[in-house]
This record gives C-alpha cells, sequence and structure tokens, in this order.
C-alpha cells in the first residue's frame, strides 16, 4: 500500500515540538506496517525535507502567528473572511488546489491519503476528495478555539476565536464524515468528534524520541523543576499562566525553575526562583537536569507529547488531570493535582523525595498499542478503498 501523508509542515529534521513529535511516530508506525509513506507538504522557510527521497516540497511558508507582523496577521485574517477559510488553514494556502494537484500527480500511484490535522486539509479540502483517507486528529479544535476565546483578553481577539470555532467545527465534521477511519491521540477526542462509534476511529498511543534514550542510571539536578514546551501556543500559554501566577507563589523562594521553550514576549514570572532559558540544544537533557517535571495542561485536546516523554524517562512528575488525557498507563512516581496549592506541595514532596522508576514497560506498551491501532485504521482504508473500486 502507498499512502500520500499530507501535512502542513514535512519533517525536517530531529522532531522538537509535539506536532513534529506525533508526525513521527505515525509515519513510522505506518512504515513498521509495511506501508510505503511520501509526505506531501511545505517546509520552513530555509529548511530541507529529512526524508527527501520519500517528499513531495509545495514550497516553504512561515505559520507562526506569534512571530509575525501585524501586517501580515491583518492580511491572514482578511483571506480567511474573504475565502471563509479558518485562520489556520489560510496561512497555508499559498499556492492553488491545481498545483497541488499537479504534485500529487507526479507521486502515482497511491491508494489513499493521510491527512494530518485540519489546517493543510482544511486549505486544499476538495483536492482529496475522490480517494480513501485516514484523518488524524491531534486535537479536537473547533473546542481548542472556544477555550482560545474564553481566556483571551481583548473583545477582538475573543471574535476572532469565536469564529475559528465555528468554521472548525463545521471542518473537522466534514473531513471525519469523509475518511474511512479517523485517528485521534485521546480517548475522550473521539466521542467530541462524533466518530465514537465501533470501527470509526481509534486512539493514537503515541511515542517520543525518548523512548530510545537510554535511561540515566543516576542523575544530577540542577534544577528543583524543568519545563519544557512551545508556550507561544495559545494552550500551552494557558497551562503556564496558571502555573506562573497560581502555583508559583506557595513555592519556597529558592525552589529553581527552569522553563525552556519559545516564550512570549509579555510573560513574567512573579517567582524569584523561575529563570526563561529559551530554545535548549538537547531537550531530553534538559529535563533530566530536574529533579521533578510540572505537567500543567489546562486547555487544549489531544494528548500532551510532553507527558509521555516524561514517562518515558522515567522521571518524577505531577501533572494536571488534563495533562493525562490520553494516557492509560500512570506511573507510580506521577501525582495528580488540580488544586494550585497541592501542585505546590507535590512538588516539593516530590523534588526532595519522588525516585526516577524503570520506563521499560511504559515504553513497550505505548509502542505495541500504537501499531495495534495503525493496523486497525489500515483494514479499513483497504475496506474503503474495495468499497470504492467495485
Amino acid at each position: 500500500m502507498h499512502l500520500v501523508f499530507a501535512t502542513s509542515i514535512v519533517p525536517h529534521g530531529a522532531p522538537a515540538t509535539g506536532y513534529e513529535i506525533a508526525n513521527a511516530a505515525i509515519i513510522d508506525a505506518l512504515r513498521r506496517a509495511g506501508v510505503r509513506v511520501t509526505v506531501l507538504g511545505f517546509t520552513w522557510p530555509g529548511k530541507v525535507a529529512a526524508d527527501p527521497a520519500n517528499t513531495v516540497v509545495l514550497g516553504a511558508v512561515d505559520v507562526r502567528t506569534d512571530s509575525a507582523s501585524a501586517l501580515q496577521k491583518l492580511v491572514w485574517s482578511g483571506r480567511s473572511m474573504v475565502e471563509g477559510l479558518t485562520f489556520s488553514s489560510v496561512k497555508v494556502r499559498v499556492i492553488s488546489p491545481d498545483e497541488v494537484r499537479a504534485a500529487l500527480q507526479t507521486i502515482e500511484p497511491f491508494d489513499g491519503y493521510v491527512l494530518n490535522s485540519v489546517q493543510f486539509a482544511g486549505a486544499f479540502e476538495a483536492v482529496f476528495d475522490g480517494r480513501p483517507s485516514i484523518f488524524v486528529a491531534h486535537n479536537v479544535e473547533h473546542l481548542s478555539a472556544e477555550e482560545n476565546a474564553a481566556a483571551a483578553r481583548s473583545l477582538l481577539q475573543k471574535c476572532l476565536y469565536r469564529r475559528e470555532a465555528r468554521l472548525l467545527e463545521d471542518l473537522e465534521r466534514r473531513l471525519c464524515g469523509k475518511a474511512a477511519f479517523v485517528f485521534t491521540l485521546a480517548d475522550e477526542d473521539r466521542a467530541a468528534l462524533g466518530v465514537a462509534a465501533p470501527g470509526r476511529s481509534a486512539p493514537l498511543p503515541l511515542v517520543t524520541p525518548a523512548s530510545s534514550y537510554p535511561a540515566p542510571a543516576n542523575r544530577s539536578p540542577r534544577y528543583d523543576a524543568t519545563l519544557i514546551g512551545t508556550w507561544t501556543w495559545q494552550p500551552n500559554r494557558i497551562g503556564l499562566d496558571w502555573f506562573l501566577e497560581e502555583v508559583s507563589p506557595h513555592l519556597p523562594k529558592n525552589f529553581r525553575v527552569a522553563i525552556a521553550g519559545n516564550m512570549p514576549s509579555d510573560i513574567r514570572a512573579p517567582h524569584p526562583g523561575v529563570t526563561f532559558v529559551g530554545r535548549v540544544p538537547d531537550a531530553i537533557e534538559f529535563v533530566l537536569g530536574g529533579r521533578v517535571v510540572p505537567l500543567i495542561s489546562r486547555a487544549g485536546s489531544g494528548v500532551q507529547l510532553k507527558t509521555i516523554e516524561t514517562f518515558e524517562l522515567g522521571l518524577p512528575s505531577v501533572a494536571t488531570s488534563r495533562s493525562l488525557r490520553g494516557i492509560g498507563m500512570i506511573p507510580a512516581n506521577c501525582t495528580v493535582a488540580d488544586d494550585p496549592i497541592e501542585f505546590a506541595r507535590s512538588l516539593l514532596r516530590a523534588a526532595g523525595s519522588a525516585g526516577d522508576v524503570d520506563p521499560t514497560g511504559f515504553r513497550h506498551e505505548q509502542r505495541m498499542a500504537l501499531d495495534r491501532r495503525i493496523r486497525l485504521g489500515l483494514a479499513a482504508l483497504r475496506h474503503e478503498d474495495e468499497r470504492m473500486c467495485a
């Protein structure tokens, strides 16, 4: 079987963001199942595809909203209104649908599509009609947009997020309706997308690069706690604001917290022990430098890749309930706390006494479950292909 993995940004090196890590895990699992995968999408400006022999690049785009100029954001908003597209999809609508069709002709023959998230599929929706598809829902995007609207600090932002939520809900319904099978990254997202019926969908238990990382026998932490993420993404920002504003005031002033990753320009830390370290050369080495990992998700859907990575490394953690969505196996050294005071107390206890655990069992279960679910989706795709050809 030969499938086209249609995505906004193609893999371009070692995966760094949660989106990239999930994509790599899914593509690897498809290939382990014997599928030939050709990736179709854009690169970041100045980047090259990691696997050029199996990638068709449509051009280069920068889809980051946080680093875009005010004029660029205005252009995207205006085009989304005129073209009736979501804000996220219009950012990759830099070529015509006919150009995408021409690129697909260079990949022939192939059997179907894996439509990876809503952005690219929504920008060129009609192009992918006529062949069976699997839809990968990284999140329930319309619910995330609704949460972003509730957390927005200006009336204009609230209105824009509400419009995005309405368009995304319709788009997700169409993509799920057309798909032979839907993969989600959390089990609860299946019901939210209306595909919870048996045989329609399955959640994917993902793996991260940490799954092949040798668990250190002895660590020498430099910090009490380490956090890493793309904090400019609004659902992540909501969790970070909660940690900084509601949790950190209950930590001792000498409790050292290092936070790595792309940071909004207006972020502030009231706690004297919090340090923003920006981008780090090795995310895993950075996380290993803390005694405990706070898992602080408070919004969004899908699965938290940083939670999986923490468990794959066997590290002590304190997690909100939202951080554990889509995770079936919770290690003994993970404490769950949603109250900010209890979260802070749990961090102190874990930093002082909790130890690492052997991650071998968790790693094995994640990979085996991922491969089983991938085979379910491929069987449904084959059935749909036979039905369409009959």
